[in-house]
């Protein structure tokens, strides 16, 4: 790799909005470290290497905590310190909370929350040390909300803007720099997987996941806290939560993803 570049390390990053994070750090002049569980790593890897960038893949689980450490060890053999990285991998689980497995939503809390959190800290103390860095958690406007049909999903993205903000809080006194993206619903495979192309945010159009990580991306190297990103439909949407009562909220995100709710009636 390119030592005279900074290196920026992006998980989920073999397709939607981590692909297009990738994208945006090659386009700046770093050199990166992918990470994805899936075989589309290597397509988006080749892509990213378009954009100039020397790219390394890491192909790991990182809802378990080996695919954790088999990332992190692969950051260390790197030799080089991480200038930035988007922790943007995730996923989701579509229906009510007592007709859907435990062990899908387990790992929804696996990946959103545990993976990022080990990541965190393992990135962190480095770029402490060194007074220089960034992290880009991938939160969403799902964390203004009460997601039903959705619980876990949203209740795991509260929890990264929480923690997210905690972070900037601690790290304050230092130039290490946390922003939270807040996109809204995107054009992603992201619906599909989660069992939701039924639902009415399914089936609705979505936010472009290039836009979302362009503004994501300029909002991280800028060192601002968070950036509602995607379409102003979204950014007039977390404006509105801010003063919507939780019950109604609840209600509203039932109507959105309740299965079948994207159904001709």
């Amino acid at each position: 790799m390119n030592r005279t570049r900074p290196l920026a390390v992006v998980t989920g990053a073999s397709s939607g909005i981590g692909f297009e994070l990738a994208k945006q750090f090659a386009e700046n002049g770093f050199d990166l470290l992918l990470a994805a569980e899936n075989s589309g790593l290597g397509i988006a890897a080749d892509e990213v290497r378009a954009h100039g960038a020397d790219v390394h893949i890491v192909k790991a689980d990182l809802a378990t905590p080996d695919g954790v450490e088999r990332l992190l060890g692969a950051i260390t053999a790197t030799g080089r310190p991480v200038a930035a990285a988007a922790l943007n991998a995730g996923v989701g689980q579509g229906g009510a909370f007592l007709d859907t497995d435990l062990a899908d939503q387990l790992r929804v809390i696996d990946l959103n929350i545990t993976s990022t959190v080990r990541l965190a800290r393992g990135l962190l103390p480095d770029m402490v040390a060194r007074d220089e860095g960034r992290i880009l958690f991938t939160s969403s406007i799902a964390a203004t909300m009460p997601g039903s049909f959705q619980a876990v999903y949203n209740a795991s993205k509260s929890f990264i803007q929480s923690f997210a903000q905690a972070l900037q809080n601690e790290l304050k006194d230092t130039a290490v720099t946390i922003t939270s993206v807040m996109p809204g619903p995107t054009e992603t495979h992201f619906f599909h997987r989660a069992g939701m192309e039924d639902t009415q945010v399914g089936r609705q159009k979505k936010d472009d996941p290039e836009e979302v990580a362009r503004q994501g991306f300029a909002a991280l190297m800028a060192g601002r806290k968070k950036i509602v990103a995607g379409s102003v439909k979204t950014k007039a949407q977390e404006l509105v939560n801010k003063v919507v009562p939780d019950s109604v909220k609840a209600a509203a995100h039932r109507k959105m993803a309740e299965p079948g709710s994207g159904e001709p009636k």
